[in-house]
């Protein structure tokens, strides 16, 4: 009888402790139920607030693409319509056939192009020497760069126009590169310093201590892990360039824009722009165009997201 009875303990046992856990299971259903109801109200609101600002995030798109298919050059009319009552593709046609199209499109990733690695190496040899050494005058440097960081591009245009003049580089393709390569290196120096911060210094020493020269470390051990910021940076240097006007239509004034002869030495943005007059503004070219200079950009984020990652140093050094 006691075996007997021992047996049947043991194997109530397990099934109180399956009871248990369902019943634990149910009353923690039971309350994430009851917080639901509760927080209803401001889950309703957080919904419709999220929709309110995807409906302001993509209308400007929609937009665009509605005005690049319609016939005429009006930007909108009187009617409500969602879609023109009549698409048409004559607009694209226009462009890509009547204009200098992509030439405008090639100088611009030339010139972003020429941008982003110059700024990228300046700015990441410089983030690596804030971040790692220690020098007189280290935290002045870095208040320096965020005061230039915060100063209007615009104001120093005529500074920009000046030094270009002189070094024969005004009404180039490569001038304007420089001066979108010094404008970027101060973001990208702040951004890669602060990523440097956070990658373990043993590392480097434990490549050193192999034999490997500090140059070396930088360039094999350092650089590879800093791909994201590398990564970042480079976007955000290109899409500088990519979109900026104003300083593009000064530094590359003597093209002959506008009339018969279009300047072909020219960025996109400035291209678009000579097609304007005091009578009259294609804003159906300018949609067709800006949807089609798009492209390059969601091509390069499309390739750059895979180094959009963090954690490349976790649990690569015993802490």
């Amino acid at each position: 009888m006691s075996d007997q009875t021992l047996k049947a303990s043991a194997g109530a046992l397990p099934k109180a402790g399956i009871a248990s856990r369902v019943g634990e299971r149910e009353e923690a259903r039971a309350m994430s139920l009851s917080r639901r109801r509760r927080a209803s109200p401001w889950t309703f609101l957080i919904y419709v607030f999220l929709v309110v600002m995807t409906i302001f995030a993509l209308f400007p798109i929609y937009f665009v693409l509605q005005a690049s298919l319609r016939g005429n050059q009006t930007l909108y009319t009187t009617d409500l319509q969602l879609f023109p009552t009549k698409p048409t593709l004559d607009n694209y046609r226009f462009v890509l056939t009547q204009l200098p199209f992509l030439n405008w499109v090639w100088n611009s990733i030339y010139v972003c192009g020429l941008a982003t690695l110059i700024g990228l190496f300046c700015s990441t040899t410089a983030a690596y020497a804030l971040a790692r050494f220690r020098f007189r005058g280290r935290q002045l440097t870095l208040v320096v760069l965020l005061g230039i960081y915060a100063f209007p591009s615009l104001l120093a245009l005529m500074a920009y126009y000046l030094l270009l003049q002189s070094l024969h580089l005004i009404n180039t393709l490569e001038g304007l590169a420089l001066v979108y390569a010094a404008q970027s290196v101060v973001f990208g120096a702040w951004n890669m310093k602060g990523y440097f911060d956070t990658l373990p210094v043993e590392l480097e020493q434990a490549a050193l201590v192999d034999g490997a020269t500090p140059t070396q470390a930088f360039w094999r051990v350092t650089l590879p892990l800093a791909a994201p910021a590398l990564a970042t940076t480079a976007l955000f240097a290109f899409i500088l360039g990519w979109n900026e006007f104003a300083l593009a239509n000064i530094l590359l004034n003597s093209n002959g824009l506008g009339g018969e002869s279009l300047g072909t030495n020219i960025t996109f943005p400035v291209g678009i722009y000579s097609l304007t007059s005091n009578f009259r503004v294609p804003w159906g070219y300018f949609a067709a165009a800006s949807v089609m200079v798009a492209v390059p950009i969601m091509i390069l984020f499309f390739y750059l997201q895979r180094f959009f990652k963090s954690g490349l140093t976790i649990g690569s050094v015993k802490g």
